[in-house]
């Protein structure tokens, strides 16, 4: 046994007893009809015995289901940055975080279009407590990141999976895709987690931080969606934490988010692959002798690229107007785009509750605010 197993995705040996294990499944019937509904099941199910590496099954299965998500519920993925990528090498992808599913299936999609190395990902073990998403995850080469541990066996999981996402870009030339943070971000607020960084860097070895941060050669994600269809499902989530009391899932909440994530109206979407860390790490290495501030002056390096790569779409400027009653950025919408909003906002939220309000408008308008204090701050 390896010390990675409860964590791994399934071995391509391991792929065809798996799939045929979920093939008769009503969610595998549903998820196939979704993504091929003029072909016959028989069809389908014959594919599947002839399908024996998560590779196969991403190309002729999944990827079609990720297009078809895009046909059915937006107006198009556009992307930027992956030019300037070299498609041999394996990346440390890391990513600002809006949807469990989408954010890594579609840039898998794109990995796989422009063809460059496909991603091994993280998901949380807690959105995969049905048997079927559980190997469904498997099957597309997620690896599993441990929640709710002690902190003792919290040290230890965290050790185990630094291992394997090094294993992962430096013995399998596999990219790796993780969040920025443990979690999707709420309120519109993408910021890089330093227990993220500090998990990763627990493989250094003998290698001092910033050299081997260099050979991780991460990339910063930013991924924006015009349209978050799970945006009323975040806020009780951000209430709670404004109210001071903990907030409780429900216990199907995270299959909930999922389905509306995928299914739900998110219009335009855009990924942009930032440029590889790398000058930048020498940099800090000359300005800082304390790992704390090393990490630190990365995770502000990540956040720097991932909002300034942010796409900015009409409903960010007038989500910003309405929280601030203002027309500062008028000329960046249409008057029909303003009031498709305002249907969005009258139809999801008592508009009376203006806590609500604030919350919902506030997670579409901080990207801008948080791209106007990079832009300012540039210019000190």
């Amino acid at each position: 046994m390896s010390k990675f197993d409860e964590i791994r995705p399934f071995y391509d040996n391991e792929v065809n007893d798996a799939l045929r294990g979920i093939a008769r499944d009503p969610m595998m019937k549903a998820l196939m009809s979704f993504t091929f509904p003029d072909i016959d099941r028989q069809v389908w199910l014959s594919k599947f015995k002839n399908t024996h590496s998560i590779s196969d099954f991403q190309a002729h299965f999944i990827s079609y289901t990720v297009r078809k998500i895009l046909e059915k519920s937006s107006e198009g993925l556009t992307t930027s940055g992956f030019d300037q990528l070299d498609k041999n090498t394996p990346y440390l992808f890391v990513s600002n975080h809006r949807d469990i599913v989408l954010d890594t299936s579609l840039l898998n999609l794109v990995l796989l279009e422009k063809g460059h190395i496909m991603t091994s990902s993280a998901i949380g073990d807690n959105l995969v407590q049905k048997s079927f998403l559980h190997v469904l995850a498997k099957l597309n080469r997620n690896f599993l990141v441990q929640r709710g541990l002690p902190l003792r066996e919290q040290l230890k999981s965290s050790q185990i999976m630094s291992e394997y996402i090094d294993q992962l870009l430096h013995h399998e030339k596999r990219s790796v895709w993780i969040a920025q943070r443990e979690g999707r971000t709420k309120d519109g607020n993408d910021a890089t987690q330093q227990g993220v960084l500090k998990m990763l860097a627990m493989s250094a070895g003998d290698l001092s931080l910033i050299d081997y941060f260099k050979t991780l050669k991460i990339v910063p994600i930013s991924i924006s969606y015009e349209y978050d269809p799970t945006d009323m499902l975040k806020v009780p989530q951000l209430l709670a934490k404004h109210r001071d009391e903990e907030y409780i899932k429900d216990k199907d909440e995270d299959f909930t988010t999922m389905l509306s994530g995928v299914l739900g109206q998110k219009k335009r979407i855009h990924i942009n692959a930032g440029k590889v860390l790398d000058t930048e790490l020498d940099d800090i290495a000359t300005k800082f002798d304390n790992k704390n501030k090393q990490l630190q002056a990365i995770a502000q390096i990540i956040d720097d690229s991932i909002i300034q790569n942010y796409k900015l779409w009409p409903t960010k400027y007038i989500a910003y107007d309405l929280l601030h009653d203002t027309n500062t950025y008028a000329d960046q919408y249409t008057e029909k785009e303003k009031q498709l909003f305002m249907r969005r906002l009258d139809m999801r939220l008592d508009l009376s509750d203006a806590i609500s309000k604030e919350y919902f408008l506030a997670m579409y308008a901080n990207p801008l605010i948080n791209k106007i204090k990079f832009e300012n701050n540039l210019s000190v």
